[in-house]
């Protein structure tokens, strides 16, 4: 039930309207299932979904479009006035992580001064690729996410950065992988990657925003208790995925790091935008909030 007030209740707790911006993929639809199928009851708040690419919504955080929205994790420094970050709902690549692939058989010298398509100058992949390769060493050339393995396939692109679906389907259309960031990430800190997470604009109040992230996290729990209903709505949004492939997406980006960072995942985020920062890829980030 969504937001039904009686008519003895005060006006004080009526339906307060919250637009949830989220990415139209197969991990943020299972994660927000329990919410969006009505099956985890919002309780004051009238809930509504957007959906729009990951890059999309980095930009409109920069601006404090929406009330809840993901956001790359490389992105947060920059709204971090606005914005606190949920401690749920995180993207945590545990030892994968996006993909970067070529058409032919190349090492990472080879890749100097090519041109690499990558999805987005705001995301948490860009980044890291820009630590891996360093921002001066490579071309980037910056396209939305299901145009990137287009990009290297017709020669426009020397190589390409893969996020989403396209970490699982890139052989298919005959690419190769050359680096798996979120490998490279672990073997180097000894870290999971945190590529994304949900922030929660910080004018609601700080009451608002634990309520607010309380409901994402049962939204979560919900799905993972009904794995296969929650699957079956999200393949609605699997952009070619068959329903191996994108229980296997799920399970890579929707399990406990989810559910919350914990101490690893928060460290983690510690890690990655400190050494952005040391890096002058990204603001320095005075202190990290959680709701």
């Amino acid at each position: 039930m969504q937001c039904v007030i009686g008519p003895a209740v005060s006006e004080a707790v009526s339906c307060m309207r919250i637009r949830v911006a989220h990415s139209p993929d197969v991990d943020d639809a299972f994660m927000f299932y329990g919410l969006a199928s009505g099956n985890v009851d919002s309780g004051r708040f009238q809930v509504e979904h957007v959906l729009e690419d990951i890059q999309t919504l980095n930009e409109k955080a920069r601006q404090g479009v929406y009330e809840v929205t993901a956001i790359s994790i490389a992105a947060y420094p920059q709204v971090a006035g606005q914005y606190v970050l949920a401690d749920c709902g995180g993207s945590v690549g545990d030892g994968y992580g996006p993909v970067l692939v070529s058409a032919r058989q190349v090492g990472l010298k080879g890749l100097a001064g090519r041109v690499i398509a990558v999805p987005g100058a705001l995301t948490t992949a860009f980044l890291v690729l820009q630590l891996l390769l360093g921002k001066d060493n490579f071309r980037p050339l910056v396209v939305r996410f299901d145009r990137v393995a287009q990009e290297v396939l017709s020669g426009r692109a020397d190589a390409g950065l893969l996020i989403h679906e396209g970490q699982l389907t890139y052989a298919e259309q005959g690419l190769r992988c050359v680096v798996d960031l979120g490998k490279w990430w672990k073997n180097k800190t000894g870290l999971p990657l945190p590529l994304g997470g949900n922030a929660i604009r910080r004018d609601l109040g700080a009451t608002v925003c634990r309520e607010l992230s309380e409901l994402i996290r049962r939204s979560i729990e919900y799905g993972l208790s009904n794995r296969a209903a929650a699957l079956e709505y999200a393949l609605r949004f699997a952009r070619g995925l068959d329903a191996q492939q994108a229980d296997r997406f799920v399970g890579w980006y929707v399990n406990e790091w989810t559910v919350d960072y914990g101490p690893v995942g928060r460290e983690a985020i510690h890690r990655l935008l400190d050494t952005a920062a040391a890096a002058g890829l990204t603001p320095k980030l005075a202190r990290l909030d959680f709701a």
